[in-house]
């Protein structure tokens, strides 16, 4: 597919199968572990990925006439039930869930890619691909959760960091807001990221944007270590070798102003 929205489910078909060919294999210990989200074991993300995908699922079903619009006590049910699973259960039952959003996404014939549009918790209805960008959101940073929990050197898929990174300096480029905290930076800053077109830009908010404006940093490093670190996920026993910043703002201020969620 040659859509935002299309290449955008390509990355979350990706994500997906990797973890359905990895959670299986996982030990009752592995599931019960450390994740790379810090107050979650696997399981705890697993379960977070599953009951999301069920919500998001019925949201999308509304939007496509598949159903009813979900009442206003269905999440609250549906986080209910998850947390009552056994960590195998809520490990099987992700992976379940999310094939099932995922098959869902990809139903949408390509012509209606554009047209589409899909409530969600914004105020209006969001574009298709933006629909499907924010789960990309979750899918992609918690995958790394379950992989950081057993490899300290997991990385974020190179196919999802280059999707995101381009809705992140488009139409999702609100998530930063939600997600920065500014005022932890010494100052104005125009970070850009070595190898891209993209510059992290912290004023008196932050954004990801391909504008040429003037830098007054650098950070060199891939860019799916740039993604980790505006997710508040490149901790320094996370984060490659060579990755530096220099200029006027350093990497520990970085992770300060994004330290994740």
């Amino acid at each position: 597919m040659t859509t935002l929205a299309g290449r955008t489910i390509a990355a979350l078909r990706s994500e997906h199968d990797s973890l359905a060919d990895l959670v299986p294999g996982l030990s009752d210990g592995q599931l019960t572990g450390p994740s790379g989200a810090s107050a979650w074991t696997v399981a705890d993300v697993l379960s977070h990925l599953g009951s999301g995908a069920e919500i998001t699922l019925a949201g999308f079903r509304a939007a496509t006439g598949e159903a009813q619009a979900p009442g206003s006590d269905f999440n609250q049910g549906v986080w209910d039930r998850w947390n009552a699973m056994s960590p195998r259960d809520q490990a099987t039952g992700s992976i379940d869930a999310n094939q099932a959003l995922v098959t869902g996404l990809e139903s949408v014939p390509e012509d209606r890619h554009e047209d589409l549009r899909v409530k969600t918790f914004l105020p209006d209805p969001v574009p298709f691909a933006s629909f499907a960008a924010l789960r990309l959101s979750e899918v992609a940073h918690h995958t790394w959760d379950v992989r950081a929990g057993l490899d300290p050197a997991a990385t974020l898929a190179d196919g999802s960091a280059e999707v995101l990174a381009e809705h992140l300096s488009g139409g999702l480029g609100f998530l930063l807001g939600f997600i920065a905290r500014p005022k932890e930076a010494p100052g104005h800053a125009v970070v850009e990221i070595s190898g891209t077109s993209y510059r992290i830009v912290i004023d008196e908010s932050a954004r990801l944007t391909t504008e040429t404006l003037p830098a007054t940093a650098t950070f060199t490093g891939s860019l799916e270590s740039a993604l980790r670190l505006l997710y508040g996920r490149l901790a320094p026993e996370h984060t490659p070798d060579g990755t530096t910043v220099t200029g006027a703002i350093t990497l520990d201020q970085l992770r300060a102003v994004f330290p994740g969620f």
